[in-house]
């Protein structure tokens, strides 16, 4: 009993030493009335000892700022606390404690950002304390005094005089740059444990732990574990009620009077204590944090539940790197859903089909690749044993539903997607066989012949020989009529598979082959015209999947001249089939034969972005401004992330498909120009429709992506005032060009008019306002004055202030 007293009071001084420690350090105070604004040259509200700073720090390459908390005096700046992570403030920006004691992050619209839990109480004032702990103080009844405090509600970080109470959490960054709420947290649970999971995002649905301090009291609620204490020597240990301490730092540290000392649960999982040396006030520093000690030591091996994607997410695997952190890596055939961010999983490059042709043996369509020692534990299978090797694989070659068959102590383990867990664990003996499709030969193909058929036609040929040599003269008569039409037929298929072969390395993609008898019967002979463009007229077809379904697809008939058509289709097929965006329409298949090129795309059942503005009725306004949105969206992968980045060269209303919710979805990838990543500019002749080409294409300058940026503000335009860019049969000349007379519109604050039938877009002018003013920088003359489609996004989001645009043509009288 006096042991258990003595234990208590330990621990109530304790706590009061911590915050004795706070309340005497040194700090300056930040007055009511006091503001930061966020750019690049803002001030910070320092601590006194000038270790710690408090204001805006830009996100890199981007023009969003954090307001967060930092080591001020080493050269990195490494950022502690974070108030919005999930919601980045535009440039111009800022926090203000208001004479009325109120702690705001806005926006240069006032809109508010983020804002402090509720608390009681008056602020009286602000303070940057030398713990690293920015507090909000006032008239408390809080031990240590101050109502608000950032150190009690850490983001993915806690230093030294910090605690985390019962409750208490930590939750990682997406990635290294991106801030918003990872898949990883770190909690202390009411029942006593400090335990490491993932979480099922967006929700905060927790996976089963992957790490667990094991100070769970049980039937002793005395013994279990309370608060995770950072002391100020650098230590960091979990205080039981009963008073026992369990330390989580391992081994000596360097003191925390020459190093600064942090603890962060890492983007990729690991929680980590480093140590970084003080800067002398004056000489130069080293920059770089040294590791102190992690947990888990394993994290690819230590994530070992049934749920959820483990450490590097869906169709991967962890390998654990020198340091101790992990190391994600796709499976062959895979690639990784975000290559920006390689802890979210991959997706399968070509999708296995299980509807094959009976003539079609698995081992002319797959083959089997290993990766010695790895291995998906907690992913659904089928064991079988014993098996050897050979027999996992035709097991798995003849299962339709097994994409990876793990072979180990004499027992096949057959899986199917998705995989979960993945881990290459050195310790075990057994590899993993990927079932990969043959790059020559796609399941169902009905226009490639299937793989070995030209051997076996020759051997056909050599077999009708040698009974033409050992009978009789007689039916030698007979048989070489015979002969000559089987070595017709193989001939004219050995030139087809190598013709089709050549198509295929050509364009390197997994879309489907189809005949052209095949598409003229899907179109019932090409009867139901969909729409007609400059290459080429567009069919609606049916596709039959299965005995009982079918798919309605649009087929594209190129219709040039032999040689233009040629160029046109290899350049759509190989941009298209690279891209998978929800604002992109996606190519399904192609079919080259003969003088016939087609492509096979799905259907859009809401006909086109031109039938939808310029009917009989105005279409709703939100609806409106969510296609705007999309079509930017689009426009912006193929700038910026794809592996190629793509020019489409020509967006314009009839290029723009609605799906069944009225998604836009770009289409017509027939004139894009592709440039390789190292290449910024290209020349090349006059692409595009009349009223969309930007000025620089009459120039015989080099062009760049900002032609599209051009034709996108030009189609902004359409969708705001729901009328075409070209209109001369209007009674009012000065609204014939869209353009021009948008920007009148603007410049004399009548946008009013643009929109005098459409009652919503009125009652929304400041939405209208920066819309029109997005699509006026869009459509400068001069390029390099036009924003980026990121930042057109940007803008159209509301997230980037959107200043007031200059005339579009240094040659208007405006």
């Amino acid at each position: 009993m006096v042991t258990h007293i003595f234990q208590r009071f330990f621990i109530i001084w304790l706590l009061f030493l911590l915050s004795l420690i706070a309340s005497n350090e040194a700090y300056e105070n930040v007055s009511l009335g006091s503001s930061i604004k966020a750019s690049d040259r803002s001030s910070s509200w320092q601590s006194s000892s000038g270790d710690f700073a408090f204001g805006f720090r830009r996100i890199e390459n981007q023009n969003l700022f954090l307001l967060a908390i930092w080591f001020d005096n080493i050269p990195n700046k490494t950022l502690v606390w974070y108030a919005n992570g999930d919601n980045p403030a535009p440039e111009g920006s800022k926090i203000d404690l208001t004479l009325d004691g109120q702690f705001i992050l806005s926006d240069p619209q006032g809109v508010v950002v983020w804002k402090p839990q509720p608390f009681p109480g008056r602020v009286d004032y602000a303070a940057m304390m030398d713990t690293g702990n920015f507090v909000l103080a006032g008239n408390s009844s809080e031990p240590s005094g101050y109502l608000w405090e950032s150190f009690k509600h850490p983001t993915d970080t806690i230093l030294p005089t910090q605690v985390l109470e019962t409750g208490g959490m930590l939750s990682s960054r997406q990635k290294e740059s991106n801030y918003s709420k990872g898949r990883f947290q770190l909690r202390l649970l009411p029942d006593g444990n400090l335990v490491l999971n993932t979480i099922a995002l967006p929700t905060e649905y927790a996976y089963e732990a992957y790490y667990v301090s094991d100070t769970f009291g049980g039937s002793v609620p005395m013994n279990s574990g309370y608060l995770v204490v950072f002391n100020q020597t650098g230590y960091i240990y979990i205080v039981r009620r009963n008073g026992d301490i369990k330390n989580l730092t391992s081994g000596d540290i360097v003191p925390t009077k020459e190093f600064y000392h942090r603890a962060i649960l890492e983007y990729d999982g690991v929680f980590t204590q480093y140590a970084h040396r003080k800067a002398p006030r004056s000489g130069s520093l080293d920059e770089t944090w040294s590791r102190v000690w992690s947990i888990p030591n394993d994290i690819c091996s230590d994530i070992q539940g049934e749920r959820g994607g483990g450490t590097c997410g869906f169709n991967s695997y962890c390998i654990l790197g020198a340091n101790g952190r992990p190391v994600c890596e796709c499976l062959p055939g895979f690639s990784f859903v975000d290559p920006n961010n390689k802890f979210n999983g991959c997706n399968q490059d070509k999708v296995q089909q299980c509807e094959q042709n009976a003539s079609n043996n698995p081992r002319d369509l797959y083959e089997m690749r290993v990766l010695s020692n790895t291995f998906w534990p907690n992913s659904a299978n089928f064991e079988m044993l014993p098996f050897n090797e050979d027999k996992c694989t035709s097991s798995c070659l003849d299962d339709c539903n097994c994409v990876v068959a793990v072979i180990a102590e004499g027992i096949c383990h057959k899986k199917k997607l998705p995989l979960s867990n993945g881990r290459v664990n050195r310790n075990r003996s057994g590899k993993a066989l990927i079932k990969l499709l043959k790059s020559e030969v796609s399941p169902g193909n009905t226009c490639f012949p299937e793989a070995g058929k030209g051997k076996k036609d020759q051997a056909t040929l050599i077999l009708v020989g040698s009974l033409l040599l050992g009978g009789s003269v007689f039916l030698n008569f007979l048989l070489i009529p015979l002969i000559a039409i089987v070595a017709f037929s193989s001939y004219h298929k050995i030139q087809k598979l190598n013709r089709v072969s050549s198509l295929s390395t050509i364009i390197e993609t997994n879309l489907r082959p189809f005949t052209f008898e095949d598409l003229r019967l899907a179109t019932e002979g090409f009867k139901e015209e969909l729409g007609r463009g400059a290459f080429g007229t567009v069919y609606k077809g049916v596709l039959a999947s299965t005995s009982t379904s079918s798919t309605i697809v649009a087929v594209k008939q190129l219709n040039k001249l032999v040689q233009e058509s040629e160029k046109e289709f290899k350049t759509e097929i190989t941009a298209i089939a690279k891209t998978h965006h929800k604002n992109l329409v996606r190519l399904l298949g192609f079919c080259e034969e003969g003088p016939h090129r087609l492509l096979v795309y799905e259907f859009m059942s809401n006909g086109t972005l031109a039938s939808f503005l310029f009917g009989n009725s105005t279409p709703d306004w939100d609806k409106r401004t969510q296609m705007a949105l999309g079509i930017a969206k689009g426009i912006m992968y193929l700038h910026e992330e794809c592996s190629t980045q793509i020019i489409h060269c020509d967006i314009k209303p009839q290029n723009i498909l609605l799906d069944d919710s009225f998604t836009a979805r770009i289409s017509d990838f027939g004139l894009a120009k592709l440039l390789m990543n190292d290449q910024t500019r290209t020349n090349t002749a006059i692409r595009g429709t009349k009223g969309y080409v930007a000025p620089e294409w009459f120039r015989s300058t080099p062009i760049n992506a900002k032609v599209d940026v051009y034709s996108y503000g030009v189609l902004l335009l359409e969708i705001i005032c729901c009328r075409k860019n070209v209109e001369m049969e209007k009674e009012n000349e000065e609204e014939a060009i869209l353009i021009d007379w948008a920007y009148d519109c603007y410049k004399l604050q009548r946008l009013d008019k643009l929109v005098e039938n459409d009652e919503e877009a009125r009652n929304d002018m400041r939405r209208l306002e920066r819309l029109v003013m997005v699509a006026i920088w869009c459509i400068q003359e001069d390029p390099s004055l036009r924003p980026s489609m990121k930042k057109v996004i940007q803008m159209i989001e509301g997230v980037v202030e959107v200043s007031a645009p200059p005339c579009p043509s240094p040659f208007s009288s405006n």
